[in-house]
């Protein structure tokens, strides 16, 4: 990371020393921000892997297996609803209290409620160790963003924020790869979870040592903010809540990039659950191999990510909302295509190759929604409420991909699934392309997003 801060003055003895060691400092944040989040993805994935073990768990007691698919829906849908109340009215605590904090309660919520998870066999407590887990989680990303506009001037938010947002897609394909070797060497659904316990146990003492706020906590000077965000006419902090969300819910672009958020994660969220059991149920995979094959959904996203970020910054300043625009109608198109494949006449790489595609039109925009945007609108004073509320809506908005999901599979195939998400990435396509305009009229006038 070539990042190249104005530490002191061009003549002050020790210039150089000092860029060398904040360079180091930024390094190490960025490892373990990166780890950390990515991590929190193993105590994710662990229920989308072992869903179908828990199925034929349930099925040993009785559950039919209509039933006990829309009952793990049920419970993805709660969590994904406790995940979006918590982005909306608990994340912006980190721009009071310090992203620090935050991100230590995500990773520690994380580890104990999924012990909990492990600890038994039945729906309610199920329920209540998932809520209680993406509860907590939903602290994490915002605490990132937080400590991460602390630790890097503006002029690098597009570079780090997209380093980072590569960590939950790693996190995640790696979590798939490792917990399907495990259920290839004879292990059950418990051992998925108590793995996953143990990886973001590791990295929260990690990050409870090392991990620190600011730069200043570091003893070198504040990093720089947009100075074209909403709050860049103060430098304090904001005193009330009042403070925080009157600049943010005024903005029109704010509020398209709300709506983009919300339609993005609906499709990212139903294909993160419901991959391996698509390839299982569907197209006959076994569950090791299930577990293995869906990380093609996150690992083409990080490859996506990459080269997106790299394209936006050669598009100038409204190649964010270009990207976005192409991405999610080239998205739509991709899940159409889906839709034609059947499990009988389909060989076994078409689908995971439509998937990948899908990712890769996705992940990349998608990534964009509550990083460096939020950065964007929010600066260093309410950066942390700005990712929120952009994830927040989102995850509102994705708590179909749970039980909605599993009912239209149930009830309409998984070609009603693909129509319907096809159907969303078309009006995400025709925000983005709002979005655009509105860029396009703020660049004319040279004045900042409505």
């Amino acid at each position: 990371m070539a990042i190249a801060p104005e530490l002191v003055g061009p003549d002050a003895p020790g210039r150089g020393a000092q860029t060398r060691s904040l360079r180091f400092r930024q390094t190490v944040t960025v490892l373990l921000l990166f780890g950390g989040y990515g991590a929190l993805y193993f105590c994710r994935a662990d229920l989308s892997v072992a869903t179908p073990l828990l199925v034929e768990e349930l099925g040993r007691h009785g559950v039919s297996h209509a039933d006990a698919i829309i009952r793990m829906g049920s419970i993805a849908s709660f969590g994904v609803l406790a995940y979006a109340l918590g982005k909306l009215f608990l994340t912006g605590l980190g721009d009071f209290w310090g992203g620090r904090i935050n991100f230590l309660i995500g990773l520690g919520g994380a580890t104990a409620f999924t012990l909990m998870f492990a600890s038994g066999l039945s729906l309610p407590l199920f329920s209540i160790a998932w809520i209680g887990n993406r509860l907590t989680q939903s602290l994490s990303w915002a605490g990132l963003i937080k400590v991460s506009s602390k630790w890097f001037d503006f002029s690098s938010y597009g570079m780090i924020i997209g380093i980072l947002s590569i960590s939950y897609l790693v996190g995640d394909a790696a979590a798939r790869q490792w917990m399907g070797m495990l259920i290839e060497h004879g292990f059950g659904w418990r051992a998925l979870f108590y793995f996953a316990a143990a990886v973001v146990g590791l990295f929260l003492v990690l990050n409870y040592f090392f991990l620190r706020e600011s730069r200043v906590d570091a003893g070198f000077i504040e990093a720089k903010p947009n100075p074209l965000n909403l709050f860049a006419g103060s430098e304090s902090r904001p005193q009330n809540l009042r403070q925080l969300l009157l600049p943010l819910v005024r903005s029109r672009a704010f509020l398209v990039v709300c709506l983009l958020s919300l339609g993005c994660t609906i499709i990212r969220e139903s294909f993160n659950f419901w991959t391996p059991v698509y390839l299982r149920d569907y197209l006959g995979y076994s569950v090791s191999n299930a577990a293995r094959m869906s990380s093609v959904f996150p690992g083409v996203g990080a490859v996506s990510v990459l080269a997106t970020g790299w394209l936006s910054d050669r598009l100038g300043v409204n190649g964010r909302s270009l990207i976005m625009f192409v991405g999610l109608g080239a998205a739509a198109a991709a899940l159409l295509v889906l839709t034609t494949m059947r499990s009988s006449s389909t060989g076994p790489l078409l689908p995971l190759i439509a998937i990948g595609t899908v990712a890769f039109c996705l992940l990349g925009p998608y990534s964009y929604l509550g990083g460096a945007l939020a950065l964007d609108f929010g600066g260093k004073q309410a950066g942390a409420v700005s990712s929120g509320i952009i994830d927040g809506v989102g995850y509102l908005g994705a708590v179909v991909a749970g039980d909605s999901i599993a009912r239209v599979s149930v009830y309409f195939g998984w070609q009603g699934v693909f129509v319907a998400l096809a159907a969303v990435s078309a009006l995400a396509a025709l925000g983005a392309g709002y979005l655009y305009f509105l860029g396009a009229q703020a660049a004319a006038s040279k004045r900042r997003l409505p």
